[in-house]
Protein backbone atom coordinates (compact mmCIF):
# COMPACT_ATOMS: atom_id res chain seq x y z
CA UNK A 1 0.00 0.00 0.00
CA UNK A 2 1.56 3.55 -1.12
CA UNK A 3 2.44 5.77 2.13
CA UNK A 4 0.43 8.55 0.71
CA UNK A 5 -2.98 9.01 -1.09
CA UNK A 6 -1.53 11.76 -3.16
CA UNK A 7 1.81 13.45 -3.94
CA UNK A 8 1.53 17.35 -5.00
CA UNK A 9 4.70 18.47 -6.91
CA UNK A 10 5.06 21.94 -6.04
CA UNK A 11 4.18 24.28 -3.02
CA UNK A 12 3.17 27.26 -5.48
CA UNK A 13 -0.83 28.51 -5.32
CA UNK A 14 -2.33 25.70 -7.15
CA UNK A 15 -0.08 22.79 -5.01
CA UNK A 16 -1.00 24.59 -1.66
CA UNK A 17 -5.14 24.93 -2.59
CA UNK A 18 -5.24 21.26 -3.34
CA UNK A 19 -3.21 19.85 -0.69
CA UNK A 20 -5.58 21.85 2.02
CA UNK A 21 -8.45 20.41 0.38
CA UNK A 22 -7.44 16.73 0.09
CA UNK A 23 -6.23 16.77 3.50
CA UNK A 24 -9.01 18.37 4.71
CA UNK A 25 -10.87 15.21 2.38
CA UNK A 26 -9.42 13.07 4.64
CA UNK A 27 -6.48 12.07 2.23
CA UNK A 28 -2.62 11.30 3.22
CA UNK A 29 -0.96 14.01 1.50
CA UNK A 30 2.97 14.99 0.62
CA UNK A 31 3.83 18.53 -0.91
CA UNK A 32 6.82 18.72 -2.57
CA UNK A 33 8.90 21.60 -3.88
CA UNK A 34 12.68 21.71 -5.75
CA UNK A 35 13.07 24.93 -4.04
CA UNK A 36 13.86 25.95 -0.32
CA UNK A 37 10.72 27.23 -0.08
CA UNK A 38 6.72 27.47 -0.15
CA UNK A 39 4.78 29.80 -2.10
CA UNK A 40 6.09 29.23 -5.47
CA UNK A 41 6.66 32.92 -7.44
CA UNK A 42 4.54 34.15 -5.04
CA UNK A 43 6.97 33.75 -2.06
CA UNK A 44 7.37 37.28 -0.30
CA UNK A 45 10.53 37.59 2.26
CA UNK A 46 10.73 39.76 4.80
CA UNK A 47 13.39 42.55 4.95
CA UNK A 48 13.59 44.88 7.62
CA UNK A 49 9.36 44.80 8.02
CA UNK A 50 9.20 45.23 4.27
CA UNK A 51 7.68 41.99 2.51
CA UNK A 52 9.90 41.50 -0.76
CA UNK A 53 7.98 40.10 -3.56
CA UNK A 54 11.06 38.03 -5.09
CA UNK A 55 9.93 36.76 -8.04
CA UNK A 56 7.97 39.83 -9.28
CA UNK A 57 4.91 41.83 -8.22
CA UNK A 58 1.65 39.49 -7.88
CA UNK A 59 -1.72 41.84 -6.75
CA UNK A 60 -4.28 39.54 -5.88
CA UNK A 61 -7.47 40.37 -7.89
CA UNK A 62 -10.59 38.80 -8.82
CA UNK A 63 -14.56 38.81 -9.34
CA UNK A 64 -14.87 35.35 -8.44
CA UNK A 65 -16.66 35.79 -4.67
CA UNK A 66 -15.99 32.14 -3.77
CA UNK A 67 -12.00 32.50 -5.03
CA UNK A 68 -11.74 35.72 -2.51
CA UNK A 69 -13.86 34.51 0.46
CA UNK A 70 -11.40 30.81 -0.11
CA UNK A 71 -8.12 33.09 0.08
CA UNK A 72 -10.21 35.17 2.71
CA UNK A 73 -9.82 31.90 5.47
CA UNK A 74 -6.06 31.88 5.22
CA UNK A 75 -4.99 35.70 5.08
CA UNK A 76 -6.38 39.05 6.01
CA UNK A 77 -6.01 41.41 2.59
CA UNK A 78 -5.70 44.74 2.69
CA UNK A 79 -7.38 47.53 0.33
CA UNK A 80 -4.23 48.12 -1.94
CA UNK A 81 -5.67 49.36 -5.24
CA UNK A 82 -3.00 48.60 -8.05
CA UNK A 83 -2.21 52.10 -10.21
CA UNK A 84 0.68 51.82 -11.53
CA UNK A 85 2.09 54.48 -13.88
CA UNK A 86 5.05 54.71 -16.83
CA UNK A 87 7.85 56.34 -17.45
CA UNK A 88 8.46 57.40 -20.75
CA UNK A 89 11.72 59.96 -21.27
CA UNK A 90 11.47 61.48 -17.65
CA UNK A 91 7.64 62.18 -18.12
CA UNK A 92 4.99 60.15 -15.89
CA UNK A 93 1.93 58.30 -17.41
CA UNK A 94 -0.77 57.05 -15.57
CA UNK A 95 -1.81 53.05 -16.52
CA UNK A 96 -4.08 51.90 -17.54
CA UNK A 97 -4.40 54.52 -20.50
CA UNK A 98 -7.29 56.70 -19.31
CA UNK A 99 -8.16 59.99 -19.11
CA UNK A 100 -5.68 61.13 -17.38
CA UNK A 101 -3.14 59.38 -19.68
CA UNK A 102 -4.42 61.09 -22.54
CA UNK A 103 -4.69 64.56 -20.90
CA UNK A 104 -0.83 64.09 -19.96
CA UNK A 105 -0.05 63.42 -23.76
CA UNK A 106 -2.82 65.47 -25.30
CA UNK A 107 -3.50 69.01 -23.01
CA UNK A 108 -5.70 70.09 -25.38
CA UNK A 109 -7.89 66.83 -24.61
CA UNK A 110 -10.17 67.21 -21.63
CA UNK A 111 -13.45 64.74 -22.53
CA UNK A 112 -13.79 61.49 -23.25
CA UNK A 113 -15.20 62.55 -26.24
CA UNK A 114 -12.19 64.49 -27.66
CA UNK A 115 -10.24 61.69 -26.26
CA UNK A 116 -11.99 59.33 -28.56
CA UNK A 117 -11.80 61.49 -31.23
CA UNK A 118 -8.28 61.95 -30.67
CA UNK A 119 -7.77 58.38 -30.66
CA UNK A 120 -9.88 57.29 -33.92
CA UNK A 121 -8.17 60.06 -35.95
CA UNK A 122 -4.62 58.64 -34.97
CA UNK A 123 -5.77 55.14 -36.19
CA UNK A 124 -7.18 56.70 -39.11
CA UNK A 125 -4.15 57.96 -40.31
CA UNK A 126 -2.26 54.77 -39.75
CA UNK A 127 -4.84 53.46 -42.48
CA UNK A 128 -4.03 49.63 -41.78
CA UNK A 129 -6.45 46.93 -43.16
CA UNK A 130 -5.80 43.68 -41.29
CA UNK A 131 -2.54 43.76 -39.26
CA UNK A 132 0.49 41.79 -39.91
CA UNK A 133 2.34 42.21 -36.99
CA UNK A 134 1.98 43.66 -33.38
CA UNK A 135 2.99 46.47 -33.99
CA UNK A 136 0.07 47.30 -36.80
CA UNK A 137 -1.97 45.90 -34.65
CA UNK A 138 -1.59 48.49 -31.46
CA UNK A 139 -1.49 50.96 -34.02
CA UNK A 140 -4.72 49.80 -35.63
CA UNK A 141 -6.23 50.28 -31.90
CA UNK A 142 -4.43 53.37 -29.93
CA UNK A 143 -2.29 55.17 -32.86
CA UNK A 144 0.49 56.77 -32.96
CA UNK A 145 1.37 58.47 -29.84
CA UNK A 146 0.55 55.87 -27.35
CA UNK A 147 2.12 53.34 -29.17
CA UNK A 148 5.72 54.98 -29.04
CA UNK A 149 5.46 56.09 -25.67
CA UNK A 150 3.60 53.52 -23.99
CA UNK A 151 3.75 50.01 -25.67
CA UNK A 152 6.47 49.79 -28.00
CA UNK A 153 9.50 50.13 -25.87
CA UNK A 154 8.31 48.05 -23.60
CA UNK A 155 6.68 45.31 -25.39
CA UNK A 156 10.06 45.00 -27.44
CA UNK A 157 11.91 44.78 -23.90
CA UNK A 158 9.55 41.68 -22.60
CA UNK A 159 9.59 40.03 -25.33
CA UNK A 160 12.93 40.65 -26.68
CA UNK A 161 12.35 40.93 -30.65
CA UNK A 162 11.14 43.97 -32.51
CA UNK A 163 6.88 44.39 -32.84
CA UNK A 164 7.42 44.39 -36.25
CA UNK A 165 8.32 40.93 -35.92
CA UNK A 166 5.82 39.81 -33.13
CA UNK A 167 2.62 38.63 -33.77
CA UNK A 168 -0.47 40.84 -33.87
CA UNK A 169 -2.67 38.20 -31.78
CA UNK A 170 -0.34 39.03 -28.76
CA UNK A 171 -2.38 41.94 -28.01
CA UNK A 172 -5.96 41.16 -28.93
CA UNK A 173 -7.03 44.57 -27.24
CA UNK A 174 -5.35 47.87 -25.29
CA UNK A 175 -8.16 48.79 -22.78
CA UNK A 176 -8.83 52.72 -23.12
CA UNK A 177 -10.65 53.41 -20.07
CA UNK A 178 -12.47 57.17 -20.57
CA UNK A 179 -12.93 57.86 -16.96
CA UNK A 180 -10.24 59.63 -14.63
CA UNK A 181 -9.86 55.93 -12.81
CA UNK A 182 -6.10 54.70 -12.33
CA UNK A 183 -7.59 51.39 -10.74
CA UNK A 184 -5.76 49.03 -13.47
CA UNK A 185 -7.70 46.19 -12.48
CA UNK A 186 -12.09 45.92 -13.10
CA UNK A 187 -12.24 42.83 -10.73
CA UNK A 188 -14.64 43.34 -7.80
CA UNK A 189 -11.87 42.14 -4.95
CA UNK A 190 -8.46 43.30 -4.77
CA UNK A 191 -5.80 43.72 -2.27
CA UNK A 192 -2.43 42.02 -0.73
CA UNK A 193 -2.45 39.46 2.20
CA UNK A 194 -1.55 41.12 5.26
CA UNK A 195 1.83 39.56 5.95
CA UNK A 196 2.92 38.21 2.77
CA UNK A 197 1.88 35.54 0.81
CA UNK A 198 4.30 32.88 2.08
CA UNK A 199 2.42 33.94 5.04
CA UNK A 200 -0.78 33.06 3.30
CA UNK A 201 0.45 29.62 1.70
CA UNK A 202 1.74 28.43 5.12
CA UNK A 203 -1.40 28.46 6.53
CA UNK A 204 -2.80 26.79 3.55
CA UNK A 205 -0.50 23.87 4.16
CA UNK A 206 -0.71 23.73 7.75
CA UNK A 207 -1.04 20.21 8.76
CA UNK A 208 0.32 19.09 5.59
CA UNK A 209 3.28 17.45 5.43
CA UNK A 210 5.93 19.67 3.04
CA UNK A 211 9.53 18.76 1.78
CA UNK A 212 11.56 21.31 0.68
CA UNK A 213 14.43 20.79 -1.94
CA UNK A 214 13.38 17.93 -3.29
CA UNK A 215 13.51 16.99 -6.77
CA UNK A 216 10.43 14.99 -8.15
CA UNK A 217 12.45 12.28 -10.03
CA UNK A 218 14.87 11.71 -7.44
CA UNK A 219 11.89 11.18 -4.84
CA UNK A 220 10.42 8.18 -7.14
CA UNK A 221 13.47 6.52 -7.53
CA UNK A 222 14.03 6.23 -4.00
CA UNK A 223 10.32 5.62 -3.08
CA UNK A 224 8.72 4.44 -6.09
CA UNK A 225 4.87 3.66 -5.68
CA UNK A 226 4.96 6.57 -2.63
CA UNK A 227 2.02 7.86 -3.39
CA UNK A 228 -1.45 6.21 -5.41
CA UNK A 229 -2.11 9.89 -7.42
CA UNK A 230 0.42 12.38 -8.54
CA UNK A 231 -0.77 16.28 -8.90
CA UNK A 232 2.00 17.11 -11.11
CA UNK A 233 2.70 21.45 -11.32
CA UNK A 234 5.80 20.96 -12.68
CA UNK A 235 7.10 21.96 -16.53
CA UNK A 236 5.00 19.06 -18.44
CA UNK A 237 8.05 19.06 -21.01
CA UNK A 238 10.50 17.97 -18.40
CA UNK A 239 8.33 15.24 -16.66
CA UNK A 240 8.88 13.67 -20.00
CA UNK A 241 12.38 14.77 -20.18
CA UNK A 242 11.69 16.84 -23.33
CA UNK A 243 11.65 13.94 -25.52
CA UNK A 244 8.95 15.83 -28.02
CA UNK A 245 10.80 19.15 -27.36
CA UNK A 246 11.27 21.48 -25.55
CA UNK A 247 8.40 24.64 -24.79
CA UNK A 248 10.00 27.98 -24.94
CA UNK A 249 9.33 30.74 -22.31
CA UNK A 250 10.28 34.36 -21.24
CA UNK A 251 12.24 34.54 -18.37
CA UNK A 252 12.97 36.93 -15.82
CA UNK A 253 16.17 38.30 -13.92
CA UNK A 254 15.99 40.56 -10.71
CA UNK A 255 18.01 43.33 -9.24
CA UNK A 256 16.93 44.25 -5.66
CA UNK A 257 18.41 46.99 -3.50
CA UNK A 258 17.80 48.49 -0.23
CA UNK A 259 17.64 51.99 -0.33
CA UNK A 260 18.12 54.30 2.93
CA UNK A 261 15.16 56.37 1.69
CA UNK A 262 11.51 56.77 3.14
CA UNK A 263 9.52 56.56 -0.03
CA UNK A 264 11.93 56.32 -3.32
CA UNK A 265 9.12 56.71 -6.04
CA UNK A 266 5.70 56.86 -4.64
CA UNK A 267 3.89 54.00 -5.97
CA UNK A 268 4.62 50.18 -5.93
CA UNK A 269 4.59 50.10 -9.76
CA UNK A 270 6.64 52.18 -12.57
CA UNK A 271 7.07 50.51 -15.98
CA UNK A 272 9.99 51.99 -17.94
CA UNK A 273 8.84 52.04 -21.51
CA UNK A 274 11.82 52.95 -23.61
CA UNK A 275 13.49 50.74 -24.87
CA UNK A 276 16.93 52.07 -24.56
CA UNK A 277 16.20 51.55 -20.24
CA UNK A 278 17.11 47.34 -20.12
CA UNK A 279 14.63 46.92 -17.21
CA UNK A 280 10.56 46.59 -17.69
CA UNK A 281 9.60 47.60 -14.05
CA UNK A 282 11.00 49.04 -10.88
CA UNK A 283 8.85 47.73 -7.74
CA UNK A 284 9.01 49.45 -4.34
CA UNK A 285 7.62 46.88 -2.39
CA UNK A 286 7.29 48.85 0.75
CA UNK A 287 3.95 50.01 -0.75
CA UNK A 288 2.19 47.03 -1.09
CA UNK A 289 1.17 47.35 2.35
CA UNK A 290 1.17 51.61 3.11
CA UNK A 291 5.05 50.99 4.76
CA UNK A 292 6.06 53.78 6.80
CA UNK A 293 9.62 52.84 7.94
CA UNK A 294 12.81 55.23 7.27
CA UNK A 295 14.33 52.32 4.70
CA UNK A 296 12.96 51.09 1.55
CA UNK A 297 13.56 48.25 -0.91
CA UNK A 298 13.20 48.67 -4.89
CA UNK A 299 13.41 45.58 -7.47
CA UNK A 300 14.36 46.44 -10.93
CA UNK A 301 12.91 43.42 -13.18
CA UNK A 302 14.34 42.82 -16.70
CA UNK A 303 13.06 40.56 -19.35
CA UNK A 304 15.57 37.51 -20.74
CA UNK A 305 15.61 34.53 -22.57
CA UNK A 306 15.14 31.50 -21.18
CA UNK A 307 16.94 28.19 -21.27
CA UNK A 308 16.36 24.73 -19.73
CA UNK A 309 17.19 25.37 -16.34
CA UNK A 310 16.10 28.84 -16.25
CA UNK A 311 12.83 29.77 -13.98
CA UNK A 312 10.51 29.75 -16.72
CA UNK A 313 7.90 32.59 -16.11
CA UNK A 314 5.38 33.36 -19.38
CA UNK A 315 5.39 30.54 -21.68
CA UNK A 316 5.19 31.56 -25.14
CA UNK A 317 2.00 30.08 -27.24
CA UNK A 318 2.79 30.71 -30.24
CA UNK A 319 1.83 28.55 -33.37
CA UNK A 320 4.56 26.31 -32.47
CA UNK A 321 4.62 26.06 -28.90
CA UNK A 322 0.96 25.35 -28.96
CA UNK A 323 1.45 22.41 -30.92
CA UNK A 324 4.09 20.77 -29.50
CA UNK A 325 2.21 21.12 -26.35
CA UNK A 326 -1.38 19.87 -27.45
CA UNK A 327 1.15 16.58 -28.04
CA UNK A 328 2.29 16.47 -24.55
CA UNK A 329 -1.24 17.08 -23.43
CA UNK A 330 -1.81 13.78 -25.63
CA UNK A 331 1.22 11.60 -23.35
CA UNK A 332 -0.29 13.01 -20.55
CA UNK A 333 -3.85 11.71 -21.35
CA UNK A 334 -2.67 8.38 -21.41
CA UNK A 335 -1.40 8.27 -17.81
CA UNK A 336 -3.80 6.76 -15.01
CA UNK A 337 -2.42 7.90 -11.91
CA UNK A 338 -1.18 11.29 -12.76
CA UNK A 339 -2.95 14.54 -13.52
CA UNK A 340 -1.04 17.54 -14.73
CA UNK A 341 -1.92 20.86 -13.31
CA UNK A 342 -1.23 24.50 -12.66
CA UNK A 343 0.69 26.76 -15.12
CA UNK A 344 3.37 25.01 -15.72
CA UNK A 345 2.03 21.81 -16.23
CA UNK A 346 -0.94 23.22 -18.19
CA UNK A 347 1.28 25.09 -20.22
CA UNK A 348 -0.46 28.53 -19.54
CA UNK A 349 -0.17 32.01 -17.98
CA UNK A 350 -2.90 31.97 -15.04
CA UNK A 351 -3.55 35.01 -12.83
CA UNK A 352 -3.25 33.58 -9.21
CA UNK A 353 -7.05 33.42 -9.23
CA UNK A 354 -7.68 32.10 -12.21
CA UNK A 355 -5.30 29.27 -11.12
CA UNK A 356 -7.42 28.67 -8.18
CA UNK A 357 -10.25 28.58 -9.74
CA UNK A 358 -8.68 25.56 -12.07
CA UNK A 359 -7.60 24.25 -8.60
CA UNK A 360 -11.34 24.40 -8.11
CA UNK A 361 -12.25 22.44 -10.94
CA UNK A 362 -9.48 19.63 -10.22
CA UNK A 363 -10.95 19.17 -6.48
CA UNK A 364 -14.40 18.61 -7.75
CA UNK A 365 -12.54 16.01 -10.13
CA UNK A 366 -10.48 14.50 -7.63
CA UNK A 367 -12.63 14.90 -4.38
CA UNK A 368 -16.44 15.41 -5.12
CA UNK A 369 -15.94 18.57 -3.06
CA UNK A 370 -17.78 21.63 -4.48
CA UNK A 371 -15.76 25.25 -3.55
Amino acid sequence: MAKYDYLVVGAGISGAVFAREATDAGKRVLVIDRRGHVAGNIYTEDADGIQVHRYGAHIFHTSMKNVWDYVGRFAEFNNYVNSPVANYEGVMYNLPFNMNTFAKIWPEVCTPEQAKAKIAEQVAAENIGEPANLEEQALSLVGRDIFERLVKGYTEKQWGRSCSELPASIIKRLPCRFTFDNNYFNDRYQGIPVGGYTKMVESMLEGVEVRLGVEYKDLVAAEPGIADRTIYCGPIDAFYDFKLGTLEYRSLRFETEKLEEENHQGVAVVNYTEREIPYTRIIEHKHFEFGTGPTTVITREYPADWEVGDEPYYPVNDERNSALYAEYARLAEAEKDIVFAGRLGQYRYYDMDKAIAATFDLIRNELGVEL
